[in-house]
C-alpha cells in the first residue's frame, strides 16, 4: 500500500464517530394530533401543568436524558427537575430533535439512553410523597420507559419514594409528546420541581 493511503487510514481510524445533528423542537410541532395520554397516580400536588411539547410528524422519541440535582446533603433537595425526549423518524437516527416541556433550574442532563430498536411505549415515575410541612419534598426522583423492543431504560435519578405501577402502552405507536407539571421556584423556601410528567401516544400510520 503506498505511503500516503495508510496514512490517509490511519487518521480516519482516529476521526471520532460521527455525531448526529439534533434540533431543539420546542412548541413548534405542539398541534400535532395524538391518541392518548401515558398517565401515573402518584404524581405529586406541587405546580401546575405546564405546556406541551410535540415531536415532529412521523418522529417517535427513541431515548431521553434526565436533569438531576445530586444529593445535597441536609440542604434543599429537587432530585429529579427535567425529562427531555429524543425523537427520530423509523430506525434513522443521523437526524433528531429534542422535547421537555418546562423543566426545574437545578441539577445536570444526563448522558443520553437509548432504545435499541423501536420507540418508547410506556413509562414509570419515582415520586417522593408529601414530608409535611416542615419537611424537604423532592417529589419527582426518577423515570423508567419501556421500549417497543421490550428492554427498560431507566434514569440516573435519586432514590426517594418509590416506583408508580407501568403506565399504559402506547399500542400500536409510540410516545410522541411530553407535558410536565412544575413547581416555580420557591426564592428560598423548599422547592421541589418536577411533581409530575404525562405523555402522549401518537399513532405510527397516521391518516
Amino acid at each position: 500500500m503506498h505511503r500516503d493511503n495508510r496514512k490517509a487510514l490511519h487518521m480516519r481510524s482516529l476521526l471520532p464517530e460521527e455525531q448526529p445533528y439534533v434540533e431543539r423542537a420546542g412548541i413548534q410541532y405542539s398541534a400535532r394530533p395524538y391518541t392518548s395520554l401515558l398517565t401515573v397516580p402518584n404524581g405529586e400536588q406541587f405546580g401546575n401543568w405546564t405546556w406541551p411539547e410535540m415531536c415532529p410528524d412521523k418522529f417517535f422519541a427513541v431515548g431521553f436524558m434526565v436533569r438531576v440535582e445530586s444529593e445535597q446533603y441536609g440542604l434543599d433537595d429537587t432530585a429529579l427537575n427535567g425529562i427531555r425526549l429524543i425523537c427520530a423518524k423509523d430506525e434513522d437516527r443521523s437526524f433528531l430533535y429534542t422535547i421537555e416541556s418546562h423543566t426545574g433550574f437545578f441539577g445536570d442532563w444526563s448522558d443520553p439512553q437509548y432504545c435499541p430498536r423501536g420507540v418508547l411505549t410506556s413509562f414509570q415515575l419515582r415520586v417522593e410523597p408529601h414530608q409535611g410541612l416542615f419537611s424537604d419534598d423532592t417529589a419527582a426522583n426518577n423515570v423508567r420507559f419501556r421500549c417497543s423492543s421490550n428492554p427498560t431504560l431507566a434514569g440516573a435519578g435519586l432514590d426517594y419514594g418509590e416506583y408508580s405501577l407501568w403506565s399504559q402502552d402506547c399500542g400500536d405507536g409510540g410516545i410522541c409528546g411530553i407535558e410536565t407539571k412544575m413547581e416555580e421556584y420557591q426564592y428560598g423556601l423548599d422547592d421541589s420541581s418536577l411533581n409530575d410528567v404525562r405523555f402522549h401516544c401518537c399513532a405510527k400510520f397516521q391518516q
